[in-house]
């Protein structure tokens, strides 16, 4: 299957952050992509830096007018196009939601973002309620995605149940960057600390993993911090954890992946970590805590 990929970086326009990754994807299915992955919260800045109730005007229904509109890029280029918005799903009830959408143009299906952080300039837990669709892939005429949302990619449980539940690859649509004060050394212990805890969701379940971050500097509105310098460096790694391909840290970049669906079943014949777990003694994972 060959994947590709959009790292891009946006404006305050959202018409021409969405046009620009209409043509992005034009341009890859031309170059014989068949799923295409879009960035978290695509459409618009990573308006989260702040606690605004004015940023509530920026979701949208689903299906609603992005559903409507990359469903038609998605039908006119024969792709499956995973998108990241925010939702309106009803008054006050909002959620940070992935939609997969079929080479017809039709929604496949849906992921309601599950873990919601808090944290300086990742104000989310304001706007976002948590997911209640489970951990359950997608199916579509290119396998079965397991899509998760950024926060989500910290959390082995998460792909866990995303590759029990029979995905194919995992799926992390992704807004994460630097906070400027931070050392230089600081700064590579996150990313690396980032994508070695994806790697690892990888090798942990013999799957394929794909990472689509934005990138580019976005100024904080409340100018409390500096803003987030987003770190690009979407990658794909195989079911061995190893990095396929991975782009720069701080330019916009297109490109696309081929890997073989098929190296999974390879893979966890010679690594049966599904054949040994000791589901009999895992029973204290669902605690918060063990005292």
């Amino acid at each position: 299957m060959k994947i590709g990929i959009v790292q891009q970086s946006n404006t305050p326009d959202v018409e021409a952050n969405i046009n620009k990754l209409k043509n992005s994807v034009r341009e890859l299915a031309s170059q014989g992509a068949e799923l295409i992955l879009l960035q978290e919260l695509h459409n618009s800045l990573y308006f989260c830096q702040i606690e605004d109730t004015a940023c509530f005007d920026l979701a949208e229904e689903i299906p609603g007018k992005s559903t409507k509109e990359f469903g038609e890029i998605a039908k006119e280029c024969k792709v499956v196009i995973v998108l990241s918005l925010f939702e309106k799903r009803a008054p006050g009830l909002y959620h940070n939601t992935a939609v997969v959408i079929e080479k017809d143009g039709s929604v496949a299906g849906k992921y309601r973002k599950m873990h919601i952080p808090d944290d300086p300039a990742y104000y989310e837990k304001f706007y976002f309620t948590p997911g209640d669709l489970g951990f359950k892939p997608i199916e579509t005429s290119v396998g079965k995605l397991g899509v998760l949302i950024c926060w989500d990619q910290w959390y082995p449980e998460a792909a866990r149940l995303m590759a029990m539940a029979g995905a194919d690859i995992l799926i992390y649509p992704t807004a994460i960057g630097w906070e400027s004060t931070d050392t230089d050394e600081e700064k590579e212990r996150q990313r690396n600390a980032w994508m070695i805890s994806q790697r690892g969701h990888a090798v942990a379940n013999g799957l394929h993993v794909a990472a689509v971050n934005r990138i580019g500097h976005e100024p904080d509105p409340s100018s409390q911090t500096n803003g987030i310098q987003f770190w690009g460096s979407s990658f794909v790694a195989g079911p061995q954890g190893e990095i396929i391909k991975q782009a720069s840290d701080d330019e916009e970049q297109n490109f696309i992946v081929e890997i073989d669906l098929k190296r999974s079943e390879d893979v966890r014949r010679i690594w049966p970590f599904f054949r040994d777990r000791r589901i009999d003694a895992f029973g204290e994972i669902i605690k918060r805590f063990i005292d």
